[in-house]
């Protein structure tokens, strides 16, 4: 179980909190905003109405014996890159940064955020990448590098083996899985071959993902 720190509890913020909660981890959650702290007081481990803003608040809540934190004051940067300054001195050791566009990213990062994501592009990318790929049937992003694909055999793979697609020297993607109706198969066997019926499930930078697909 890991421990994180959630400061500014908006829609995606409190989400976080609650998701990280319910996945079993310790979650602290804060905001300056004591109804929406109470709103959330259910759904975390530890809700206070506190001014992230200032390092010695931050101190007194302990926030430097946690793993993580995620930074989800969004469009307030004069206030987000002060709490980021502060997490980092107090030795967080990773750091997530809400953002509300690429100038905003920019800055974070300098500050020492370990990931900055805009939310909205990065729906807006996974949803049109799910309607303008055909045969693409879900994707998860695993970091900004790293993402997986299931994904319907290519007409030109209908017949064939996994081992002979060589989908990782060709592409620098993996399959990890192959799903044929309710049954998933992991590994694989790269041996059998494929047809319509199957989905298969491919673990792969994004850039490699998408040169596969064209």
């Amino acid at each position: 179980m890991k421990s994180y720190v959630v400061i500014g509890l908006g829609r995606f913020g409190a989400e976080i909190a609650a998701r990280l909660y319910a996945c079993g981890e310790e979650v602290l959650a804060v905001d300056v905003d004591e109804q929406i702290v109470d709103k959330i007081a259910d759904r975390v481990t530890r809700a206070v109405a506190a001014d992230a803003r200032d390092r010695d608040v931050l101190e007194k809540l302990g926030v430097g014996n946690f793993d993580r934190a995620v930074v989800a004051v969004g469009s307030d940067l004069a206030a987000s890159a002060l709490i980021t300054m502060n997490l980092k001195a107090l030795g967080i050791s990773y750091i997530v940064c809400k953002a509300h566009d690429d100038t905003y990213r920019e800055i974070l990062e300098k500050l020492g955020a370990d990931r900055v994501i805009i939310p909205e592009w990065e729906a807006a990318d996974k949803l049109a990448l799910g309607m303008t790929h055909a045969g693409v049937m879900e994707y998860i992003e695993l970091s900004e590098e790293f993402g997986i694909m299931e994904v319907e055999p290519q007409d030109g793979w209908i017949g064939k083996t996994i081992r002979t697609l060589e989908l990782r020297s060709r592409y620098g993607a993996n399959v990890i899985a192959l799903r044929q109706g309710e049954k998933i198969s992991i590994p694989p066997d790269i041996d059998a071959p494929l047809d319509r019926e199957c989905a298969l499930v491919i673990l792969g930078r994004y850039e490699a993902l998408e040169k596969m697909k064209r």
